[in-house]
């Protein structure tokens, strides 16, 4: 990937807290225009890796540019170039969601006019117009988030920093965010996305780093990421009984479930196996009545490369727990 077509680019970033490593060695390349998404569980590092790049702390060691700039040697530039939406809301509940921004546009010296004018179109484009005439300690979860948003794109930045944005809302507010979050990125902003959410990472990221205990453990495109993982299928179904015997004799890798005439044989879910599998049924000549191809989701992967259950999985168990 070419480096002037990098939104961020990180070499070997290290930080430790007395003897505590946080991040042992971490290379990260986000492409402009994309979503980048940081997976990880508790204490994985991804904050840390946010305020680093946000250049609210210092690193240990690593080479770092954020928007073409040199992190240690341009930290104003970066800044100006950045945005950040932090896991605690940063706004004040005892001002309304207009002046809230507006004194956003204040700290970013946008003036009188030009600030109240930045307010207005950004109360506009989150769904927040009556809303802003109200103090923010009457919104709800989800409409913080979204006035906390707002406030980090008052002055325009070409890289917004979202750590764990939607950790408490509802579906229904997650989904809100998600959609904002892709017109910004439709409007060529770059997205850097902390989450712990298995199902976000996979329904927004081009890109996702899986982090554990301050490393790399893997990293892809989500497709990428769930070929890891085992489980991966091909579901064959018949409707003729001697079809699915010679498809049992031709595949024999596949597990057989006599009953509903259905072969399931194991697949990464690539082009090339699929294709493989293909040519290998139609040698045989077997008629298959349907195929389904099942690859794991990004909860298989996770525990494959961290050994873990995510936050998602823990709290379904929880619940059924109870």
């Amino acid at each position: 990937m070419n480096s002037s077509s990098l939104a961020i680019d990180v070499a070997g970033l290290r930080k430790s807290y007395g003897d505590k490593l946080v991040l042992d060695g971490i290379d990260l390349k986000v492409a402009e225009g994309t979503i980048f998404s940081l997976l990880g569980p508790n204490g994985a590092g991804k904050t840390t890796v946010v305020q680093i790049l946000s250049t609210l702390i210092t690193a240990d060691a690593g080479e770092i540019r954020v928007a073409g700039h040199e992190l240690a040697g341009d930290p104003e530039a970066v800044r100006a170039a950045i945005g950040v939406t932090g896991q605690f809301s940063a706004v004040d509940g005892l001002l309304t969601g207009a002046e809230n921004l507006i004194m956003m546009a204040d700290l970013n010296h946008l003036g009188r006019q030009e600030g109240r004018r930045r307010a207005a179109e950004l109360l506009e484009q989150f769904d927040l117009v009556e809303a802003g005439k109200k103090l923010a300690m009457t919104y709800s979860g989800g409409m913080k988030r979204r006035l906390d948003l707002a406030m980090t794109l008052v002055g325009s930045p070409r890289i917004i920093f979202l750590d764990e944005p939607t950790t408490g809302l509802d579906p229904r507010s997650r989904h809100r965010m998600w959609q904002l979050v892709r017109e910004l990125v439709a409007g060529g902003v770059t997205v850097l996305l902390t989450t712990q959410y298995l199902d976000e990472a996979d329904e927004l990221a081009d890109q996702i780093a899986v982090l554990d205990h301050g490393r790399l453990v893997a990293q892809g495109t989500p497709a990428e990421l769930k070929r890891l993982a085992p489980g991966g299928h091909i579901r064959l179904r018949f409707n003729a009984p001697d079809q699915f015997a010679l498809a049992a004799q031709v595949l024999p890798t596949g597990s057989r479930d006599d009953e509903s005439l259905v072969l399931q044989v194991p697949n990464d879910g690539s082009v090339q196996s699929l294709r493989s599998l293909l040519a290998r049924i139609d040698d045989a000549s077997l008629q298959v009545d349907e195929l389904t191809v099942h690859t794991p989701d990004l909860d298989d992967v996770f525990f494959a490369v961290t050994g873990q259950p995510t936050k998602q999985s823990t709290d379904a168990e929880k619940a059924m727990s109870r």
